[in-house]
């Protein structure tokens, strides 16, 4: 087996912070959908659908990141 390279465990440990945050936002997620829910039932729809969407954002924007030629001088 290969060892670890520095490339490998920083992938690891953004990913590990990434899920632990939108962990601890979806733990809270059913209380603020409530809470909003008495404002307006489409806001609480809103910030639903922006979450998920955004879980989702971060991890294609991070993947679009790693795919740039790193050879390459900006």
């Amino acid at each position: 087996m290969s060892e670890p390279t520095a490339t490998n465990r920083s992938s690891a440990i953004a990913a590990a912070v990434i899920l632990g945050a939108t962990g601890l936002a979806f733990y809270f997620m059913p209380s603020m959908m409530i809470a909003l829910a008495e404002i307006s039932p489409w806001l609480s729809y809103a910030v639903g659908i922006a979450f998920v969407l955004a879980f989702f954002a971060v991890f294609w924007l991070r993947g679009k990141r790693q795919q740039k030629p790193q050879d390459k001088p900006e």
